[in-house]
C-alpha cells in the first residue's frame, strides 16, 4: 500500500452532505459552515469563487473545486453580488435573516429555485469529519484546489455520475454518493501531489529520499514497533545524526515527533472507526497500556479517547507540512 492510499484509506466520506443547488441570477452564496473539507462541481452556468486574501476566480461547467475549511468562501453570479444566501453550521441556510433551508427544498437532494434559462446548477459534497490520519493530507492541501474542466476524463464522468445519482433515492444511496465524492477528491489530490512543487507536503516529497524514505515507510508500515532513531537509521544505512538532521530538514520535525503524531492519528481513527477496546488500540499503535495511550491522546487532542469516540473529531495542532491559504489550479504547474 503506497503512502497516498494509506492516508486516504481511513477518512472515507461517511454520510457526507451532498446536494444539487439551483440558483437564478443575481445570486450569491456565502458558505460559513466551518466544514473541514468540501467539493464543488459546476454542472450548468457560471460562478465566481471568492476566498479571503485571493482574487475571485471564474468557475465554469466541468470545473471541480476542493475547499479546505474551516475558512468561509463565497460562490456568486458575479464577484460583487451581495450575499443572498448564507450557509451556516449543520448546512442551515438563511436569506435576509430568515431560515430557508426547508422552504427552498425542491426534492430529496436538490435545493434552491425553480430553474430559469440562466440558472446556475452546482453539485456539492461536504465532508463532516475527515479522519485524523487523513488530516496529515487535508491540512497539507492548499485552501482551494481547482481541477479545470477537461483536465481529466475521469473527473468529467464522475461529475456526470454524481449528477445522476443525486436524483435517485434507492437503497444504499448514501454509500454510493459517498464513494463518488471520495473518487472525485482522490483524483484531485493525486494529481496535485504528482505535479509537485513547494506546495506539496514535506513528508510526501521525502518518501523518495534514500535516507528519510525508508524511515517513513517503517513508521507507516509498523507503528506498533518500538522504534528508536537508531533502529530507523539502521534501516536507512546511516547514522542517527544523519537521519535526525535529514528527517527534520525534509519533514519538518524529528523522527520521534513524527512517529508520535502518526501513532496518535492512527489511534484516533481506530477509536472512532471501530469497537476495539482502548487496550487493543494502544497495542496496535505502539503504546504499552491503555493508560499510556490515553494520557498521550489527551495531551494532543484535549479530550480522552472515550470522549472522542462519543463526541467525534476535535481540533488538534496541524501536522508538519501545513497547507497554505492560496489557490492551486491543476495543470498550471507548481506555483
Amino acid at each position: 500500500m503506497d503512502a497516498l492510499t494509506a492516508l486516504m484509506d481511513g477518512p472515507k466520506a461517511r454520510g457526507a452532505f451532498l446536494l444539487r443547488s439551483v440558483l437564478n441570477p443575481p445570486w450569491s452564496m456565502r458558505v460559513q459552515d466551518r466544514a473541514p473539507l468540501s467539493v464543488v462541481a459546476l454542472a450548468r452556468g457560471t460562478a465566481w469563487l471568492s476566498t479571503a486574501g485571493d482574487r475571485p476566480r471564474r468557475i465554469v461547467p466541468g470545473d471541480v473545486v476542493a475547499l479546505r475549511g474551516p475558512q468561509p468562501y463565497t460562490l456568486a453570479h458575479a464577484p460583487d453580488t451581495p450575499a443572498t444566501v448564507v450557509v451556516g453550521p449543520d448546512q442551515r441556510c438563511s436569506s435576509g435573516g430568515v431560515d430557508v433551508t426547508d422552504s427552498m427544498a425542491l426534492s430529496v437532494r436538490t435545493w434552491g429555485q425553480e430553474p430559469g434559462p440562466d440558472a446556475t446548477v452546482m453539485l456539492s459534497g461536504t465532508y463532516r469529519a475527515p479522519g485524523e490520519l487523513g488530516s496529515h493530507l487535508w491540512h497539507a492541501m492548499p485552501q482551494v484546489l481547482i481541477r479545470p474542466a477537461g483536465t481529466g476524463a475521469d473527473a468529467t464522468s464522475l461529475v456526470d455520475l454524481l449528477g445522476v445519482e443525486l436524483d435517485r433515492d434507492r437503497m444504499g444511496q448514501t454509500l454510493v454518493l459517498d464513494r463518488i465524492l471520495d473518487l472525485l477528491l482522490a483524483g484531485m489530490v493525486r494529481d496535485w501531489l504528482a505535479e509537485g512543487g513547494s506546495g506539496t507536503p514535506g513528508w510526501y516529497r521525502a518518501r523518495t529520499d534514500p535516507v528519510v524514505g525508508p524511515a517513513l515507510e517503517s513508521i507507516r508500515a509498523s507503528p506498533e514497533h518500538p522504534w528508536t532513531v537508531a533502529a530507523l537509521a539502521s534501516g536507512s544505512g546511516v547514522s542517527r545524526t544523519v537521519l535526525a538532521r535529514r528527517f527534520t530538514e525534509l519533514v519538518g520535525c524529528p523522527p520521534m515527533s513524527y512517529l508520535a503524531q502518526w501513532r496518535l492519528a492512527l489511534g484516533a481513527d481506530l477509536v472512532r472507526g471501530s469497537d476495539s477496546t482502548l487496550a487493543s488500540v494502544a497495542r496496535r499503535v505502539g503504546y504499552g497500556s491503555a493508560f499510556a495511550f490515553s494520557a498521550a491522546f489527551k495531551r494532543r487532542y484535549g479530550v480522552s479517547p472515550s470522549v472522542y469516540r462519543e463526541a467525534g473529531p476535535v481540533a488538534a495542532d496541524l501536522p508538519p507540512g501545513g497547507g497554505d491559504t492560496g489557490t492551486y489550479v491543476l495543470g498550471d504547474g507548481p506555483s
